[in-house]
């Protein structure tokens, strides 16, 4: 590495976009529910799930009560003789057939439980075991939770955005710092050839490229969001910039280590990778082909069955994840949908990624820069297969996910926002210099870009951010020596693990629970109690049956309408407020 090159010009790009992503970090207070979701199971000790009338999974029961002991060794001796067990009696054994302690009905749950679910403490810390098992019932692959929980164990007892956002900040570096490598392997075969009068350079392009992506609002919804796309996002362009540097440089006959591996570690992050990476495979099998590199082509292949067989032994789950969860099916099922339903999806994803880029009209400006440079440089072989493996891989991971995401969210593209930028400013610099403006001119149209993006952050919408939950927090920090009843529709609960881990105990139902509980008196023994009302949950109906059947009255709403829509209430005994 040219150490001068690094601290004139990349270290500034990193530090700039650093400080402005770390001011997005420091303004998130709180969590969607698949974030908190995230730190239960990267960190709940062999238990993936909170269920209300199982508060101790199966498997954590059984590590506590058969596998945990005083010291290391009892332990190790405890797990040697359970795996004897499983060995010789199959589902006989003592693991495989232990049992769970499932109740009738929702019963409490004390808050230093909630906070075991989401956060590490001294006894449980770098137990990667735990997080394997948590995963293979849910449906994304390990990579991501074992980092959170690297994390989570270095500091133990927190939840917080910076324990959270550290991994994605990381990844969005990473990702800048690929942009402005390949921007040079990309000047060298385009803007530098044939066009030096203009001065344009490959370093302009990778810097600027840079700049567009990490100061965009793309690029701080993915700092943001505590979910694996930012890593995602980070194994697809080093996916890229690999193709890039082995097409220009190195080829694909040997040498693919790092090649597999970036295949390997974005496959165990999240399956949406292999959109990328298929499209990416079959772009560069046709071009070798059609160049006759049959040896590389062969080296090349060999390298992707090797990395498919290391990914799904290591991660042999994945295979019922795609084919048979439900999020699986429900993908499938997207994929086999009709054309109109598949037409409205594009045009939604579209907006998504025209707002979190450059707008629509620098979407359709980028298309058609790249389309008029491929057309232009058909002649110029090299070319013209860095820009196939720029476009085709992205458009095509753009046209898969638009079909088979569950949600119309951003988060499912997030790996096309840096391709996108990308795009758009090499297609700038390629347009420019073919006609010959001067460096100068160059550099200002896409500061002038850049300024742009500057101006699209600072009216990003807040998405990830939550801001006004700590007010609800602060609510449960004040009121933590009372009992907590949280009524919900689905699993919103998840969205307040950070509040019931405030609370003395905290009770989960939903309203027809509420209704036909038959354990009536834990209920109607308290004085008072919040009460959490969740999205979807009739309020008058509830505030009827609480007074109705259990004798307790609102008394004042501590929030009304919080940020993830909950009213929160104090209840308190019949007549009390009286007696006071």
């Amino acid at each position: 590495m040219n150490w001068n090159i690094f601290i004139r010009t990349r270290l500034p790009v990193l530090f700039l976009c650093a400080a402005l992503l770390c001011a997005g970090i420091a303004k998130k207070e709180g969590y969607h529910m698949d974030e908190l979701l995230s730190f239960e199971l990267a960190n709940a000790e062999f238990n993936p799930w909170i269920v209300p009338t199982q508060p101790e999974g199966r498997l954590a029961k059984f590590v506590h009560n058969e596998i945990d002991g005083e010291t290391l060794g009892e332990t190790l001796a405890n797990l040697r003789e359970t795996l004897l067990d499983v060995l010789k009696n199959g589902r006989g054994s003592r693991l495989l057939s232990y049992t769970a302690d499932v109740y009738e009905e929702p019963v409490w749950i004390a808050g230093q439980t909630f906070e075991k679910y989401i956060t590490v403490d001294r006894d449980d810390a770098f137990n990667y075991l735990s997080v394997y098992f948590n995963v293979k019932d849910d449906n994304h692959p390990p990579l991501h939770f074992m980092l959170l929980h690297t994390l989570s164990s270095l500091f133990p007892g927190s939840v917080s955005p910076f324990v959270g956002c550290v991994i994605n900040l990381a990844a969005v570096l990473g990702i800048l710092l690929l942009l402005m490598r390949t921007g040079e392997r990309f000047g060298a075969v385009f803007l530098e050839r044939g066009t030096s009068a203009s001065g344009v350079s490959g370093r302009l392009l990778g810097v600027m490229a840079a700049l567009a992506y990490g100061l965009s609002a793309g690029a701080m919804a993915t700092t943001l969001l505590v979910r694996m796309y930012a890593l995602v996002t980070f194994f697809c362009v080093a996916l890229f910039a690999l193709h890039v540097r082995k097409w220009t440089e190195d080829g694909f006959a040997g040498g693919n280590r790092l090649l597999i591996l970036v295949t390997v570690l974005g496959f165990w992050t999240q399956y949406f990778f292999l959109f990328y990476c298929l499209v990416l495979a079959l772009v560069t099998a046709a071009l070798l082909a059609a160049r006759r590199k049959y040896r590389e082509l062969f080296g090349y292949a060999r390298s992707l069955a090797f990395a498919a067989c290391i990914g799904v032994v290591g991660f042999p789950f994945a295979i019922s994840d795609v084919f048979q969860s439900s999020r699986g099916v429900e993908a499938l099922r997207n994929l086999a949908g009709g054309p109109a339903e598949y037409a409205a999806r594009l045009g939604a994803f579209w907006g998504v990624v025209a707002d979190r880029t450059v707008s629509g009209a620098g979407l359709v400006l980028a298309a058609a820069l790249l389309i008029v440079c491929l057309a232009v440089s058909v002649r110029r072989r090299q070319g013209r297969a860095l820009l196939l493996m720029l476009i085709l891989p992205a458009a095509g991971y753009f046209l898969l996910a638009a079909k088979m995401s569950p949600y119309l969210v951003d988060r499912y593209m997030m790996p096309v926002f840096p391709f996108v930028l990308f795009g758009l400013v090499f297609g700038l610099l390629w347009l420019l210099g073919f006609l010959g403006v001067p460096r100068l001119s160059c550099t200002i149209v896409c500061g002038v870009l850049v300024v742009w993006q500057i101006g699209r952050l600072g009216a990003y919408d807040g998405e990830y951010l939550y801001t006004g939950y700590l007010d609800q927090r602060a609510v449960a920090e004040a009121y933590a020596e009372e009992s907590c009843i949280c009524v919900y529709a689905g699993v919103g609960y998840y969205e307040n693990l950070l509040e019931f881990a405030e609370y003395e105990r905290t009770l989960l139902l939903t309203r027809d629970e509420l209704l036909n509980r038959e354990d009536k008196e834990s209920i109607r023994a308290l004085d008072e109690a919040v009460v959490i009302l969740k999205t979807g949950v009739d309020q008058d109906d509830v505030i009827e049956a609480l007074e109705e059947e259990y004798g307790l009255v609102l008394e004042e709403w501590l929030i009304e309408s919080g940020v993830h829509g909950d009213w929160v209430g104090l209840f308190i005994r019949e007549g009390k407020g009286e007696n006071l």
